[in-house]
């Protein structure tokens, strides 16, 4: 009899599982405070920041993080800008004109590739110089549009390596760098790169596989020519070879990358584009990274963060399922299950963030767009929760694609309701109110940054991305968030 007393014991005991051993997941706030004088006075100093101030390759060689196999320091556009914008809001109206262009650019493309055009079916855009006769054409959009460029890096070119700054783009996959003789280059920071220089330059004929893999390109004496046109007008053609890149304080050989000697566009000094979406000429295929990681700074600060090569997802992050578009491979989808504000979930249809299939939908996260571009019936959905969180604070009128503004020029700091981000298994990403309410001006209106499109895709900008590490574990297919890890 003790003996059934003491096995009932012991099997009570061990089905009892203590409440303190549940895991449960923290609730954001319903509220974020928002400092309205550090935001002001932040504009203030990008408007009169030094523009001799410069950034040495020697010293971006010294940042190397033991945790990764390549790291480079990464750089907001107006750190390295040469001329000053006279004020705020024309800096605004600017950066949200090069955003315009560049989701116009993406949503062509994609829709492109779902219309079923195929490479073959894909006409040169002739560029009036040796490699193409007839006058720039850009019906064909086989690149994303990163305007100008938000964010830079130092990267080594050839051997021995040349220092160039480049533009990261998530949302790219051809790299590719000014070169000489140009029949036609803009003017850039650095000198341009001539090929005969260095010893690790490469053509590839027309026959390799790296040339098939381009959605555009010719064939001149079995050497494989290349041709990107981005949706600002901006373009790159020249021939397409591997070459030896360097970062931070590692090399990697036979890199492909176009060596463009007719470009045009509007670069802010940067000799051309490193590309890291997940096509597979984009930089992070081509080196077989199984992951990387970058953090987005401000882009009015002065500070600089990190990219890095083969750095896991840290445990602690907030993470969402990576996907795939059958149509196009080169942006980074990811699960998305919905939205909330001031700790309410929205009602918002499954649909709005799923992939059909035919391609069209989903939501894929970007470097190079700026601001966060939601379908018109899931922005409205927002917008007026929003609103109704912030009937105290003093509207105004929109400013360019913003609808919802504020005047706060009175306040040195607001309360606003917190916004969220909410994947699958009940991961929740609040973000601060800064990377949701911003200054447009020196005055102090600022704009609910968010922006409704008639496009079926949906696309997380930087904005939202800002002081937040952005991971990518393309071996697990997940994308993880840790914020303020820059």
């Amino acid at each position: 009899m003790g003996k059934m007393w003491f096995l009932f014991y012991i099997i009570v005991t061990l089905s009892y599982i203590p409440p303190l051993h549940c895991r449960v997941l923290p609730q954001p706030s319903k509220t974020n405070i928002l400092n309205v004088t550090a935001s002001i006075q932040k504009t203030q100093k990008v408007v009169s920041f030094d523009p001799n101030k410069t950034i040495s390759f020697t010293q971006q060689q010294q940042s190397f993080s033991s945790s990764a196999s390549l790291t480079l320091q990464l750089h907001s556009r107006h750190t390295i800008q040469k001329t000053p914008p006279t004020d705020y809001k024309s800096l605004t109206q600017s950066r949200l004109d090069r955003d315009s262009a560049r989701v116009r650019s993406i949503t062509t493309r994609l829709n492109l590739a779902i219309s079923g055009i195929s490479k073959s079916d894909l006409q040169p855009l002739g560029t009036g110089s040796e490699f193409g006769s007839e006058d720039l054409q850009s019906p064909v959009i086989s690149g994303t549009s990163q305007g100008s460029g938000e964010y830079f890096s130092r990267v080594g070119i050839g051997k021995p390596p040349s220092p160039v700054y480049m533009v990261l783009d998530s949302g790219s996959d051809v790299n590719w760098v000014q070169c000489a003789p140009c029949a036609n280059c803009y003017q850039q920071s650095d000198p341009i790169f001539d090929p005969v220089k260095s010893t690790s330059f490469s053509p590839l004929t027309c026959k390799s596989q790296q040339c098939k893999s381009l959605d555009l390109s010719e064939c001149r004496n079995d050497t494989c020519l290349y041709e990107v046109s981005y949706g600002d007008g901006s373009y790159t053609v020249g021939d397409f070879a591997t070459e030896t890149i360097t970062l931070g304080s590692a090399s990697v050989d036979n890199v492909a990358i176009g060596c463009g000697h007719n470009n045009e566009g509007l670069f802010v000094g940067a000799a051309g584009l490193l590309g890291l979406g997940s096509g597979s000429l984009s930089f992070p295929s081509q080196v077989n990274a199984t992951a990387f990681s970058y953090c987005l700074v401000d882009r009015d600060s002065d500070s600089a963060s990190t990219l890095e090569f083969g750095s896991a997802l840290p445990p602690n992050s907030v993470t969402a399922p990576l996907l795939r578009n059958h149509q196009l491979d080169t942006f980074y989808y990811l699960g998305l299950t919905g939205l909330s504000v001031g700790g309410e979930f929205l009602s918002i249809p499954e649909s709005a963030f799923k992939i059909d299939g035919e391609g069209n939908g989903g939501i894929i996260i970007d470097s190079g767009t700026a601001v966060t571009r939601l379908q018109t019936e899931t922005y409205n959905s927002l917008r007026d929760s929003f609103v109704k969180g912030t009937k105290e604070l003093p509207s105004t009128d929109g400013v360019a694609l913003f609808d919802t503004c504020y005047d706060l020029s009175s306040r040195s700091s607001v309360e606003v309701p917190t916004l969220a981000f909410h994947f699958p298994e009940g991961k929740v990403l609040p973000l601060p109110a800064k990377n949701y309410l911003i200054p447009v001006d020196s005055d102090g209106t600022f704009c609910f940054a968010f922006a409704p499109t008639s496009s079926s895709l949906s696309i997380i900008g930087n904005v939202q991305q800002q002081g937040t590490r952005v991971g990518f574990d393309l071996s697990n297919s997940l994308v993880g968030f840790l914020p303020n890890k820059c």
